[in-house]
């Protein structure tokens, strides 16, 4: 165990922190030249804003929160995703009353703010079940913590340099708190937090550092009757030549603090789905899968007893589930499989039969489910000779690859993790076999486009085509105001895999819309369109459009 803090400590997190490989994004010379359709020619000045604080609220209530950013002029129209919250600007600028209905769905929300000229990005807002505090200082030393009554989240900011922020539970002996911490993985706020639970005379008892992404999360037994402590501090998330505990404005989080049930994993059943994790029986809570909209290949599971929802992709094809033993029997391509590493540096196996030319897709989710596998995949043939291989391709990442045959026969899905690891309880992972049928994407470089009122804006929407799909593909627009013109038009330099399509308008807009790509006579194969959100590393299929006031023509001289 170690007392308190020491330099020394500090400075090994530092070296431990500088050890990671950080994820970033490069804009290609085609990502460049969105980016200047994006702000184009005016002078127009649209709302901006970094971050939200507080960066979510419970079910059922209504709450101030102060959004960071610029807002000339004030007040801003504010748009949020999803159903059951809404937003409004208050009279103050910055502040805006989010209030979020009973029967919301527990999750992320992405907020934006537009005015005439045009929206911001979008930001982070996140609902939950528990009942919501507000962190308070002073609360750096751990001889003084803030004293946390119930289950709660607590929405604080690591505000300053060397700013450490304490929280006192009172737990009884054998009682598992969870305390669950998001910031940097799905806030993006600049800091790499790391958490500990102390005792009152100052000893570190247990402590985490990257458990989501950056963000720490520790579920504690303890071993007697008392007053506990939860610290976190951070360091940037950038590194950088200090050493030193990090702070500012922008370090938002949310912590939140449970002995009740803390949801980690879901399982599918025949009867719905099982959430396991903390303080939830073995067997898990059985819940009800959500029926999606036509284009969501995902939903989420939640039950208002259980303090987090989880995300769950829902499959057309069988799922299955081996976590108490090694799936055995031959299953039938496409399938879904929820299983778990064993033994340490043990591959898992699973055996399908396929046929020669029979194209199909592997992939292995588990690090994308806050799971602890980094998979390697390996096909190997009747010999137990390896056909195939492929492993992440980023520290973090899952793993999928196509593998086809080139005899029948049965072929051998083994996965291990990349550090030789297994064995642990959640060295869980999702095996997704498909088979490789044409099918494509669409795809533009930004989320929002500016316009010039009576000025044609030119969008390429890349065509990614899987499979062999060599279909003919109409692009068109979903949701574009009244006023606005859309069409396809022919590029100088026309290529297979771009539609161009070019949005006029007349009038100043500001409002959302989407691009679907449609087959003809074959409703089946309608896709969205999505743009990356560089940020936050996913895409989003909800398009902006801004238009501003025409310029006055330039009188003659």
């Amino acid at each position: 165990m170690r007392r308190g803090f020491t330099a020394e400590g500090a400075e090994g997190a530092e070296k431990d922190m500088r050890t990671k490989r950080t994820q970033g994004f490069k804009l290609s010379w085609f990502s460049l030249c969105a980016v200047c359709a994006i702000c184009g020619e005016s002078s127009a000045a649209p709302p901006a804003v970094t971050h939200l604080f507080p960066a979510g609220a419970q079910r059922g209530t209504t709450t101030e929160i102060t959004a960071a950013g610029t807002f000339e002029p004030w007040p801003v129209k504010v748009a949020i995703s999803g159903k059951g919250v809404s937003v409004v600007a208050a009279k103050d600028k910055g502040k805006f009353a989010v209030t979020v209905a009973k029967d919301a769905i527990p999750g992320i929300y992405w907020m934006r703010a537009h005015n005439d000229d045009g929206v911001s990005g979008p930001r982070p807002f996140i609902v939950g079940t528990l009942p919501e505090i507000s962190e308070k200082e002073p609360n750096d030393e751990f001889q003084k913590p803030q004293a946390i009554q119930g289950n709660v989240v607590v929405n604080g900011k690591l505000e300053k340099s060397g700013d450490v922020d304490c929280f006192g539970v009172s737990l009884k002996k054998g009682q598992t708190l969870v305390a669950s911490l998001e910031a940097n993985y799905v806030l993006k706020s600049p800091m790499d937090a790391i958490m500990q639970i102390v005792s009152t005379d100052g000893f570190t008892l247990d402590e985490n550092h990257d458990f989501h992404g950056l963000d720490p999360q520790l579920a504690f037994t303890a071993p007697k009757d008392g007053t506990y402590v939860v610290r976190v501090f951070a360091f940037p998330s950038q590194p950088d030549s200090s050493i030193r505990f990090f702070g500012s404005d922008a370090c938002v989080y949310r912590l939140t603090l449970t002995t009740g049930a803390f949801a980690d994993y879901a399982v599918p059943t025949a009867e719905g789905v099982r959430i396991h994790g903390w303080n939830i029986p073995k067997t898990g809570k059985l819940v009800a899968v959500p029926k999606l909209e036509a284009d969501e290949t995902h939903a989420t599971v939640f039950d208002p007893e259980i303090a987090n929802p989880l995300r769950f992709r829902v499959e057309t094809h069988p799922q299955h589930a081996a976590l108490e033993a090694e799936q055995r029997t031959p299953l039938a391509v496409p399938f879904s499989l929820t299983t778990r590493l064993f033994s340490p540096g043990v591959a898992s196996r699973s055996v399908v039969s396929l046929k020669k030319g029979q194209a199909i897709t592997v992939q292995v989710e588990s690090r994308v489910l806050g799971l602890a596998v980094n998979p390697v995949i390996e096909i190997l043939d009747k010999d137990q000779k390896r056909v195939a291989r492929t492993e992440p391709a980023k520290l973090g990442g899952d793993t999928a690859l196509s593998f086809t045959p080139t005899v029948d026969g049965q072929y051998t899905i083994a996965v291990t993790d990349l550090f030789s690891g297994g064995g642990g309880p959640r060295d869980i992972f999702v095996l997704r076999v498909t088979l490789l049928e044409p099918d494509y994407e669409l795809s533009v470089l930004a989320d929002r486009f500016t316009l010039e009122a009576g000025k044609p804006l030119n969008i390429p929407v890349k065509l990614a085509r899987k499979g062999g799909f060599a279909k003919p593909v109409e692009a068109v627009a979903e949701g574009l105001p009244e006023g606005v013109k859309f069409e396809i038009t022919q590029p100088a330099k026309p290529d297979p895999n771009t539609i161009q399509v070019t949005l006029t308008t007349e009038k100043p807009v500001t409002a959302p819309f989407r691009l679907l790509g449609k087959v003809k006579d074959e409703p089946k194969l309608t896709r969205v369109g999505v743009a990356p959100l560089a940020e936050f590393e996913i895409t989003t299929p909800d398009l902006w459009i801004a238009a501003g006031v025409a310029p006055p023509p330039k009188k003659k001289k």
